[in-house]
């Protein structure tokens, strides 16, 4: 709302979405992967076994180009991707957590400055000196991890931050517990699938059963805190995050079906673990990668579910998707949106320029022209008179969410309105007008008229 809005055909947040969850199948591989590793070396030594050690030798290098290279410039991506798109609520995340990005950036050194020197020291300092870098990297990953799960969380279920502001009440909200446990047993059964398949490398067919077994072991138990973890996590959300994917009658329908992949993704890759458990000699190449992928699946989908689940939030009853915050609708109201979004008016000046402007103010960061939610599409079947009725009502939700600011123990429930998954139209009546103005242009019968015209 603040800023101006990156329009993208196929939608900000797909980008966002595209870049993040890359980013955290590689990162929380990163971590994960070094606490298998540090494992792995630990029973080497004290076994005195090659094959182990040679195993945590050739996963080392995995871990390098993953934790530092790749999981330092996406997660340099995601950065620059919701600044762009989602500038009001980064700087919302910055300015309530600037000691917690300290701290993770902090920890991020460490374990970049860890994972270099244990891959340079190999055979070239003590087994326990390596084994203590290791583990040092194994902290440092992990604490990034507990910080940075604490800011992801606070978006979805910020709790009594809503009426404290407090930095603690951010970090420790209702969410952050339920989804450390579920992150930590995704790190564990991706470190598993990751190293599988450099223990299938092996050409000792003995020790290979071996690895193998082991890590199916670290798989089945990330599995099944994985599991517990999303249970949990479930069963903390507010009634009106619920209501958005769970029930016979959730009000996002695609996200109720992705809750169902996620967990049948989950079954699936429990199956080819157990499968790996019971006969590591035949889990070879092709079960190896089918397991990889149900893990990406579960935890690809489970990221979606948990974004989708904000709506119509970027920050859960604080900040709307459109930049918004929830306290200022009445004065906006007021005032108009275009007094807040300055640079809208700018862009498109003149009395035919508002419709535009109140449109690129609200609800471009969701609804592209042609492309991801094409308003063009969604305006088009609709009855002019319905429009204006919609709208209206959009309008007057504003007002509830005011009224019922604290109601629900500091939640709104949105499942009680009539546009739940949109933000509540906001503005003076003669920018709800302009607005309706603009999008009946965009109706086909319009456009035709006017090419008609020329």
């Amino acid at each position: 709302m603040d800023y101006p809005i990156w329009n993208l055909v196929f939608g900000g947040g797909v980008l966002i979405g595209i870049v993040a969850i890359t980013h955290v199948l590689v990162s929380h591989f990163a971590i994960g992967g070094g606490f298998a590793i540090a494992f792995i070396e630990t029973l080497a030594v004290r076994r005195r076994d090659p094959a182990l050690r040679g195993l945590a030798k050739r996963s080392s290098l995995m871990l390098i180009l993953v934790s530092t290279v790749f999981g330092a410039i996406s997660g340099v991506g995601i950065w620059v991707t919701i600044g762009l798109v989602q500038p009001a609520a980064t700087s919302a995340l910055i300015h309530n957590y600037v000691w917690g990005w300290a701290a993770e950036w902090g920890f991020f050194i460490l374990e970049v400055a860890t994972a270099l020197a244990y891959y340079a020291t190999w055979d070239k300092v003590r087994p326990r000196t390596h084994l203590l870098i290791i583990w040092l990297y194994v902290f440092a990953a992990y604490m990034s991890l507990v910080v940075i799960q604490g800011i992801i969380s606070f978006m979805l279920t910020p709790g009594r931050w809503l009426e404290t502001h407090s930095f603690w009440d951010g970090i420790f909200n209702p969410s952050y517990l339920p989804g450390l446990a579920l992150r930590t047993g995704i790190c564990l059964f991706l470190a598993g699938a990751y190293l599988t398949l450099a223990a299938l490398r092996e050409t000792d067919r003995t020790a290979r059963v071996g690895m193998v077994r082991l890590l199916a072991v670290f798989q089945i138990v990330g599995v099944l805190l994985a599991y517990g973890g999303y249970r949990w996590w479930e069963h903390v959300l507010p009634e009106s995050v619920k209501a958005i994917f769970l029930g016979s009658k959730a009000l996002l329908p695609a996200l109720a079906s992705t809750r169902y992949f996620v967990l049948w993704a989950l079954t699936v890759y429990l199956l080819l673990s157990l499968f790996a458990l019971a006969a590591p000699r035949l889990h070879r190449w092709p079960t190896a990668v089918a397991a990889l992928l149900a893990a990406f699946a579960f935890f690809g989908g489970y990221e979606r579910l948990r974004e989708g689940s904000r709506k119509p939030f970027v920050i859960r009853d604080f900040m709307f998707s459109n930049g918004i915050l929830v306290s200022e609708i009445a004065d906006l109201n007021q005032r108009g949106v275009l007094s807040k979004a300055v640079w809208a008016a700018r862009e498109n000046p003149g009395p035919e320029g508002k419709g535009v402007a109140v449109f690129r103010a609200q609800c471009a960061s969701c609804h592209t022209l042609d492309g991801y939610l094409s308003i063009r599409k969604l305006v088009a079947p609709v009855d002019p008179d319905m429009l204006n009725g919609i709208l209206a009502t959009m309008r007057e939700e504003g007002n509830e969410y005011v009224s019922g600011r604290y109601t629900d123990k500091g939640h709104v429930a949105t499942d009680k309105l009539d546009y739940p998954l949109m933000p509540p139209l906001v503005g003076t009546d003669d920018e709800v007008e302009a607005l309706a103005s603009y999008l009946l242009t965009l109706r086909p019968s319009n456009v035709a008229e006017a090419n008609h015209g020329k």
